[in-house]
């Protein structure tokens, strides 16, 4: 585990002792470079500057060299393969596929701003190349979790590519990609550190479908006391010991005595002892995360040095031994990192409190169009009565639905304008309008904006239903019943 290089050194410790150090690789154990590597770096040092065009489509930012070397050495995402098929093939460069890089961008430079955890329900057009982003916090010591399934019969044979970044610090910097998977494999995810994170979900050009999203985090490690929740640490790290001489490098988890003691991680017993300080204690080595746990006072021990356990299994029970005996019965919890010393276990301990929210709105609607019911609705930034109005929407307007969140469906605005609208303020485009004449010849067209493509042409003095409004056009059943926008202006 890498650290930072202003990290402490680890500082002795009240209750037990700093666990065994893992034994460093010596000179003879180091890999060799062999002869043909820097052969292989020459050779793709001649290629950066044609690889700079694609990776730069995916988030590489020349101006940073170490960070850009690290990007291109390692192994491509299917999002990245798919994107050099693109440019073999030639579609790189056609419309489709512009749209399509410029959809993976705007996702990862314009993402949905999220709480955890998260549920959506969407849908991809197929006539649209489009992403989806969404930015969120997570901490160190809490376990990232995203299910993507596709949900849809159509969508059976669409590919969804489905990557996690590490926001930059600042926008000037693109993001650092982490990890990838593809539909049906969950992501997940512990952070080295705590940050910002963008994840992004995008399909394959000319596929549609609609498709469910999961994101929630939760602690990394099982809580020592079955039972029991972070609001039984009755005393937490960094607490004044010996009248501030020293502090408190655990939490210490209040329980009767006799209550069991479990493993919080896959692990194997490093340690049991019977000191002075920690009374009867335990150490686990975590592996999978280069961690120690440390479990001092306990009334009794029920594992051997060398056992291995798993996440649940019980260990110990609580007691008061050594210094603890004028205190109550708990368990003081420690963790330890190599190099770092002790660390705060309440993040990787600490369930987040919140529920996933079900999907409530008319599914049924994904893909389709409804219009604005009432005189006036806002278009809002996320799905929440208190976020930012993005822009206000008339009575009549017509958007269409391309997600379900909780009680609010996320839309696309006909000039390509997005956001999310209470569904409850929205119906369904079944029943014309009113009936409106066409006063002379005109287009009827794809889009309701200027040089949009033309679909039909509409001949004067016919009464089109009109299903929707947008700006200064009105959307309109032609006679052929091909739906289309035309000019409000060329009406009577």
């Amino acid at each position: 585990m890498t650290t930072d290089p202003e990290t402490p050194r680890p500082s002795p410790q009240e209750e037990g002792p700093i666990p065994p150090s893992v034994p460093r690789l010596g000179p003879t154990d180091r890999p060799r470079r062999h002869p043909a590597v820097s052969t292989l770096a020459a050779i793709l040092a001649l290629v950066l500057a044609g690889a700079s065009l694609l990776l730069s489509t995916v988030g590489v930012d020349w101006g940073r060299p170490l960070e850009s070397v690290r990007e291109f050495f390692r192994d491509p995402t299917p999002h990245e393969q798919y994107l050099m098929g693109l440019v073999q093939s030639g579609l790189a460069t056609s419309a489709l596929g512009q749209q399509w890089m410029a959809a993976a961008r705007t996702a990862l430079e314009r993402p949905l701003a999220t709480d955890l955890p998260y549920q959506e329900e969407g849908f991809f057009p197929q006539d649209e190349p489009s992403a989806l982003g969404y930015r969120f916090s997570l901490r160190r010591g809490q376990r990232l979790t995203v299910t993507v399934q596709l949900v849809s019969p159509e969508a059976s044979d669409t590919r969804l590519f489905v990557d996690l970044f590490r926001a930059a610090p600042d926008s000037l910097q693109p993001p650092v990609h982490v990890l990838s998977t593809m539909p049906g494999d969950p992501l997940e995810f512990e952070p080295r550190r705590m940050g910002e994170y963008l994840l992004r979900i995008q399909p394959e050009l000319l596929r549609s479908g609609r498709f469910r999203v999961a994101i929630e985090n939760d602690a990394v490690l099982e809580f020592p006391v079955p039972g029991r929740t972070t609001q039984s640490i009755g005393s937490f790290f960094g607490d004044p010991r010996e009248g501030g001489r020293r502090e408190h490098h655990g939490v210490d988890i209040f329980a009767p005595r006799g209550t069991p003691v479990v493993a919080a991680a896959e692990a194997y017993v490093s340690s049991v002892d019977t000191t002075t300080v920690g009374g009867r204690v335990i150490w686990l080595r975590d592996s999978r995360r280069g961690a120690s746990l440390y479990y001092a006072h306990l009334n009794e021990i029920l594992t051997e040095r060398g056992a291995r356990v798993r996440p649940g299994d019980t260990i110990g029970r609580v007691g008061n031994t050594g210094n603890a005996r004028t205190t109550p019965p708990h368990l003081h919890f420690g963790l330890y990192f190599r190099r770092e010393g002790p660390f705060d276990p309440w993040d990787y301990l600490y369930q987040p409190s919140g529920e996933m929210v079900p999907v409530e709105v008319q599914l049924a609607e994904l893909g389709q169009w409804v219009r604005v019911r009432e005189e006036a609705i806002h278009l809002r930034d996320r799905p929440a009565s208190g976020a930012q109005v993005v822009t206000e929407l008339p009575r009549h307007t017509a958007v269409r639905v391309v997600g379900g969140v909780g009680t609010w469906y996320r839309v696309k605005l006909p000039d390509g304008g997005s956001g999310f609208v209470a569904g409850r303020l929205t119906e369904e485009i079944r029943e014309p309008l009113w009936l409106e004449r066409v006063a002379h010849v005109q287009d009827l067209q794809e889009d309701p904006v200027p040089g949009a493509p033309v679909v039909d042409h509409l001949p004067d003095g016919i009464d089109l239903p009109v299903l929707g409004t947008f700006g200064n056009f009105l959307y309109v059943v032609a006679p052929n019943g091909r739906a289309g926008w035309m000019s409000a202006t060329g009406t009577s």
